[in-house]
C-alpha cells in the first residue's frame, strides 16, 4: 500500500489513540453510528464514561445535517460491562470531503479494538406497508454512489455483509422486525419518483444517503455489521406527497423511544460476555 493509500488508516489509528488517552478507555468492544432518529439510544445503553466534541479527535468533522449530534461517547454497557463507542458525527458522501472522511469513524472504531459495527440511518421506504416510524433490518445493500473505500486489488467478500447472527439477535429482541435491501444514492437531493421505481426494480426496499460505504469499510476491517434503518418517509412517488427534511426529523422524534429501546437491548445482547 502506498503512503497516500495508507494515510487514512494511520489517521484512524491516531484517532483511536487520542480517544484512548482522552477517555481512559484503552479499547472498545462495539461501535455505533447513530443516524437520523437514533441518537436517543445512546442514553439507554449504560453509563457514559467519556464524551467530547468529535472535532477534538483527529480526522472527525462537525456534522453538516440538522438532527445529527457532533459528539463521541464511550459508554459502559449496562449489564455486560462491555465498552461501546458511539459515533455521533457522521460525514455524508454528498458533503464532498471524500470517501475516506465518510468511513473515518468506522476505521477509527476498528482501531480501538471494536469487533462489531452497528450502522443506523433514517431512510425512505419503498414498501408502502412500512409506515414512517418503522425500523427495518438491513439484510443487503446496493451501493449506487459509484464510490468505494477500497483501493487497488482489494477484493473484499460482501456475501454476508450484514452479519446474519446479529440480525437474529435483533429478531429475538423484536420478532416483528422486517428485513430489506438498502440502496444508497449520492444525494443531497432526494430521489426522483423514477429513480425510486428503478431502485424497486433492481431489488431495493429502502433508499437513503449513507451507510453502504461505511459497511464496506467495516467488512474490510473484519468487523461484524448490523444495519438498521428507520423509515422516516415513504420514498418519492410512493405516497404522492412532497418530501422534506422536517418530515424526516419528526418521524425520528416520534419513533425515538421505541427504536432507542430496541437498539439498546440489541446491543446489550450482542455485548453479553464481550467484556
Amino acid at each position: 500500500m502506498t503512503d497516500s493509500a495508507s494515510a487514512p488508516y494511520q489517521l484512524a489509528r491516531d484517532a483511536a489513540a487520542a480517544i484512548a488517552e482522552a477517555s481512559g478507555v484503552p479499547a472498545h468492544d462495539l461501535a455505533l453510528v447513530l443516524g437520523s432518529g437514533w441518537a436517543g439510544a445512546a442514553d439507554l445503553l449504560g453509563e457514559t464514561v467519556w464524551q467530547a466534541d468529535a472535532t477534538s479527535i483527529p480526522g472527525f468533522r462537525p456534522p453538516a445535517v440538522a438532527g445529527h449530534v457532533g459528539t463521541l461517547r464511550s459508554i459502559r454497557v449496562e449489564g455486560t460491562g462491555a465498552r461501546a463507542l458511539v459515533l455521533g458525527a457522521r460525514t455524508h458522501y454528498y458533503e464532498g470531503a471524500g470517501v475516506d472522511a465518510v468511513v473515518h469513524g468506522v476505521r477509527t472504531a476498528a482501531a480501538t479494538g471494536a469487533r462489531t459495527m452497528v450502522l443506523t440511518n433514517g431512510c425512505g421506504g419503498i414498501n408502502p406497508d412500512w409506515a414512517p416510524g418503522t425500523p427495518v433490518l438491513i439484510r443487503d445493500q446496493i451501493n449506487f454512489t459509484g464510490a468505494t473505500p477500497l483501493v487497488g486489488a482489494n477484493f473484499v467478500d460482501l456475501t454476508d455483509l450484514y452479519t446474519p447472527a446479529l440480525r437474529q439477535i435483533a429478531h429475538e429482541v423484536d420478532p416483528s422486525l422486517d428485513e430489506g435491501v438498502y440502496m444508497q444514492f449520492s444525494g443531497p437531493s432526494y430521489e426522483t419518483p423514477a429513480e425510486v421505481q428503478m431502485a424497486k426494480v433492481i431489488g431495493a426496499d429502502l433508499v437513503g444517503m449513507s451507510t453502504t460505504l461505511e459497511a464496506i469499510a467495516a467488512r474490510e476491517a473484519g468487523l461484524d455489521v448490523l444495519g438498521i434503518s428507520l423509515v422516516t418517509n415513504l420514498a418519492a412517488g410512493i405516497s404522492g406527497e412532497a418530501l422534506s427534511h422536517e418530515e424526516v426529523l419528526q418521524a425520528g422524534r416520534d419513533a425515538g423511544p421505541r427504536i432507542s429501546r430496541l437498539l439498546a437491548e440489541t446491543v446489550r445482547r450482542i455485548t453479553d460476555g464481550a467484556a
